[in-house]
């Protein structure tokens, strides 16, 4: 259930890059959707744990999930600095 949480908030942090912000907008909203969803993924299942400690294995970690929106935001940003330099 986790997974599917941090994958969604990656993508509405997607959704919210592509449509207000103007990130990847030249490669389109499907982009930015998947690059939010696997930088929440990375975010929520790989880098919180080596920061924050869940006492639940299945019960919902708000640290994870701050974790996942903060990577999946990283992961935008230097999706669209990719894009700009080169053209990716």
């Amino acid at each position: 259930m986790n997974i599917v949480m941090w994958m969604l908030a990656g993508a509405a942090l997607g959704w919210i890059g592509f449509t207000y912000l103007r990130f990847n907008e030249a490669r389109g909203m499907l982009i930015s959707l998947i690059i939010g969803a696997v930088g929440g993924l990375v975010g929520g299942n790989m880098i919180a744990p080596l920061f924050a400690a869940t006492t639940v294995p299945d019960g919902f970690s708000s640290s994870a999930m701050v974790f996942a929106a903060v990577v999946a935001a990283a992961f935008l940003a230097a999706g669209n600095m990719i894009y700009n330099k080169w053209g990716v």
